[in-house]
């Protein structure tokens, strides 16, 4: 049989539309298999995937945590370094502290020339409240009694030694037994004209005890300054000037 295109209908035809039909299908059939099979990979792809980028993630948060830590480890042991520097500076301090305090109160001999000639006329003492170095009224009028007796000294020093009870450290103590002599060497100098020069101070903070610091009465004894009036038996003044441990003012 021919078509009104001049082809032939026949058996060819149908075969060959047979042909393309089944094409078409094994086609089809071809795409879902590779879809069925890539599906899987696709999903274990993407797990994977995700797996890693936690994996990552996870690394990078150990990692910073890790450097957190060691720079807290390391500020610590700097923060201990500087603690040890500091407390063996302190210790090292106090020690030449204690020494000079020592050495000032052995050394009276060798600033004053020819101390064998000089003899303790008169003495008295003024104590101070916790952590004070300011002289009271009782104080003063103490200090005016004994500087009485310097009317008629023509050549003499005056040792002041301040002190301190057992609270608080020694650098602490040595700073402010000073500070205790520094005030009765101001008043009787800026009183009593007496010049710098007749002034020996020593400060010996807690190093010397003169009453247990057991007790509070014992604690207030020892919180004073003591003043001792030493004059030349030889009348000479020449050549003899004590020198003051610490700066001293008119």
């Amino acid at each position: 049989m021919i078509s009104r295109f001049g082809i032939s209908s026949g058996p060819c035809v149908a075969a060959a539309a047979a042909a393309l039909a089944l094409a078409g299908v094994t086609g089809c059939a071809s795409k879902n298999y590779v879809r069925n099979q890539t599906a899987p990979l696709v999903d274990k792809t993407n797990t994977l995937s995700d797996k890693t980028a936690d994996n990552n993630r996870n690394i990078k948060d150990v990692d910073q945590r890790a450097q957190s830590g060691i720079q807290q480890a390391q500020g610590a042991a700097n923060t201990a370094q500087q603690n040890a520097q500091t407390a063996q500076k302190a210790a090292g301090d106090a020690e030449t502290s204690a020494n000079d305090a020592v050495h000032r109160a052995d050394s009276l001999d060798q600033v004053v020339k020819g101390l064998d000639n000089y003899r303790s006329m008169a003495d008295t003492s003024v104590t101070f409240g916790f952590d004070k170095a300011v002289l009271t009224k009782d104080d003063k009028d103490q200090l005016d009694q004994f500087a009485g007796q310097l009317n008629g000294a023509k050549s003499y020093i005056l040792e002041v030694t301040g002190g301190t009870d057992s609270t608080g450290s020694a650098e602490y103590n040595y700073a402010l037994s000073n500070r205790r002599a520094d005030a009765v060497v101001q008043y009787l100098a800026s009183k009593y004209g007496v010049p710098a020069h007749r002034f020996y101070l020593i400060g010996i903070g807690k190093d010397k005890e003169v009453a247990p610091n057991n007790t509070a009465e014992g604690r207030k004894k020892n919180r004073r300054v003591e003043i001792r009036l030493l004059t030349n038996m030889g009348g000479g003044d020449s050549g003899t000037q004590a020198k003051s441990a610490t700066p001293t003012g008119n």
